[in-house]
Parts: C-alpha cells; structure tokens; sequence
C-alpha cells in the first residue's frame, strides 16, 4: 500500500468524527438511561465468541455477515459478533436461568458484518436494544414496540415514523397446511418478500394446491395496509388452520393496544412481511422514517430462543444501529465554551478550572510555546 492510500478505510467501514461522536455518545446516554428508567438491565458481551457458540440457535442466519478467525490460544475458531440479540440470549439462558420472573435485558456494542446489510449501509453499526425475557404474550410484544418507539421519539425522530407489522405465524401455518416441501416454502417465501404477484401465481400453479390453498397464500402478497386489513384477512383466510387464526388474533391485539399506546404511530399491517423468518416466531415489526426505504429499527417475537443454550424461554426484542440514527442529525456547527487559561502551578489557579470543569464549562491550557 502507498503512502497516499494507508489513510483509506476498509468498503463500508466509517468512524466518526468529534462532532458525530460526542452526537452519538449524547444519544448513548439518553437512551441507555431511558432503557433503564423501564427496568431493563444492562449487559455487556463479549466483541468474539466460539464460533459454535455464536452460531447457535438464532445466529445460525449470521453465519455469512460473521468474520472468523482462529483463536492462537485454544486452536479454536472464533467469530466477532454481527449481532447482539443471540448473545444476549445466551446470557439470559446461561448466565442468569435462574432468574424466575420476566426478565429485561438491553444492550450496546460494536457488531461487524462482512457486507452491506443495505445500500449505503456501514459495515460496523453500534447496535443498541432490549430483550424481554420469559413472557409469551402480545403485552410484552407492546411493551417492546412501546420502547422502540420512545427510543426513536427520544432521539428526536419523532415526526413521520410508520411502523410496519407482520406476524411469520401466518405464512409459516398456511405453508404447512398446503403441504408444502421445504424447498417450496423457501421458494415462495422469496417471491413473496418482492411482492411479485405473476411470480407467486406462477409458482402455486406449479404447486397444484387446492383451490383455498392457491387462494389464500397468493392474497398474502395484497394483504397489507391499516388495521382495517386484518378484518380483510379474517374473512379472505378464514379456511386457515387454528394456528393461522390464533396469529391473526395476535395481531388484532396488538392493533387494538397501539391505538391506545402509540395513537400518534402511523401503522402499516403486512401479512407477507417476512424478515427473520427463519428465527422468529410470532410478531414482527420495523420502523420508518418517510421517504426511506431502509429500516431505522426492527425487531420481533422469537420463542424457545434459548433451547440451545439448554434454557427454552420466550422472548422478544428490538433493535437499532445508533450510529445511523446520529446521522440523520445535522450539526449546528455550535459547541461549548471555551474556556482558555495560561499554563501555571497556581493552587487557586487549579481549584477554580476543576470548579468550572465540575459543572460542566470546557477549559484548556494554553500549552507553553503553542500557537
């Protein structure tokens, strides 16, 4: 590498100048004392694991965003955590099973991902969240959307937020009663994610499912909008199994408490929104700042996320990358006072800057032969 190229960064990696970063550190604290307020208690994992051990159970799907390196200790391979949220599983499982009520767990720490989750995305976000432990209700899916979204609101992007809802639980039942092979599912699961309706006829035609079947899983593509689509979907899918219809009940509910949670939330209901469908189970949200379309935040129900761990449990949880989130702030340009004094040995010279720096002022010395 030539002289003029060692200061060039990685593809997709960033970092943060002095006015992005005391921006972020600001939000760090807002948030983290926000989560706390709510009874969330912080954890701390470790930036590499066991690569079996990161693997496990949900990040399973992680395997292609992990980099991996051999450990020159054990001869072991290791990973450096793409994300958080099975790490924190693992702590909750392991670490603290033994905790018998409703537990709640947040979280912050650089994650590195090997590419681009997005278009413009980094490759390094620091990712912030919370975990509900041990609660399999749709309260607990509230109480998280409730938390993302003050989350949001107290990092100032309060205006224009949409909130996207699905549910796996419909797709995954209407799959399993059409009798679907894996690979099937897998396939139709792809064309569903693009909404491409010719596609999804195409591909059930060559399926030769009954006529409910073929009906029901293409209307999934067109069934998204307000509230008012769940009662559209009750009608058009109510040849469903039982478990598609206790999922459509699950969202009714959490419909019904965003109304009275989160009025100011425009709400957008998607029964062909499948992100995570591998690893989670029931609910799943995102939300959006109009005009975008990456998420700013995302999360969602994935129980039993401990079996791995030898500690089934339900869980849900959310997720945001706060580095993101610090850029949609456009700096002033202002920044404190400052403070500049001469250097001395001055006792009282040194009660008073330690006075000032204790209520918050900046000083500096003005180092001997400085410009």
């Amino acid at each position: 590498m030539s002289l003029k190229e060692r200061w060039l960064l990685p593809e997709g990696i960033d970092e943060l100048m002095p006015q992005q970063a005391a921006q972020l550190e600001m939000l760090r604290r807002n948030l983290l004392d926000r989560m706390q307020s709510w009874g969330y208690q912080l954890v701390f994992p470790p930036l590499v694991e066991y690569l079996d051990s990161l693997l496990t159970g949900t990040g399973k799907a992680l395997d292609l965003q992990t980099f991996k390196l051999t450990d020159q200790m054990s001869g072991r391979l290791l990973g450096i955590r793409a994300d958080m949220t099975p790490q924190v599983a693992r702590i909750a499982a392991h670490n603290l099973r033994d905790h018998d009520d409703v537990l709640r767990l947040c979280y912050i720490g650089n994650v590195l991902h090997t590419l681009p989750q997005g278009q413009g995305t980094s490759r390094n976000p620091i990712q912030l969240g919370a975990e509900i432990y041990g609660h399999a209700g749709p309260e607990s899916d509230m109480e998280i959307l409730q938390l993302m979204i003050e989350m949001l609101t107290t990092a100032g992007l309060n205006p224009e937020l949409l909130l996207d809802i699905g549910h796996v639980g419909i797709y995954r039942g209407l799959a399993q009663d059409s009798g679907l092979s894996a690979e099937q599912e897998q396939d139709l699961f792809l064309v569903l994610q693009r909404k491409a309706l010719p596609e999804i006829e195409t591909l059930l035609t060559e399926y030769k499912l009954s006529t409910d079947h073929h009906s029901m899983l293409l209307a999934l593509a067109e069934l998204n909008g307000g509230s008012d689509v769940l009662q559209q979907a009750k009608q058009v899918l109510n040849k469903a199994s039982q478990p598609v219809q206790q999922a459509l009940e699950t969202l009714q509910i959490v419909a019904d408490l965003i109304a009275t949670r989160l009025p100011n939330v425009v709400i957008n209901f998607d029964l062909a929104e499948l992100r995570g469908y591998h690893y989670h189970t029931g609910v799943v949200f995102a939300a959006y700042q109009t005009g975008s379309s990456n998420a700013i935040a995302l999360g969602g129900r994935y129980d039993d996320i401990g079996k791995d761990f030898g500690h089934a449990q339900p869980a849900t949880g959310f997720s945001l990358d706060l580095k993101a989130i610090a850029n949609h702030f456009v700096s002033d340009g202002e920044n404190k006072p400052v403070t500049s004094v001469e250097w001395s040995d001055d006792d009282a010279q040194k009660q008073k800057i330690e006075q000032l720096r204790s209520q918050g002022e900046v000083v500096i010395y003005q180092l001997p032969d400085s410009k």
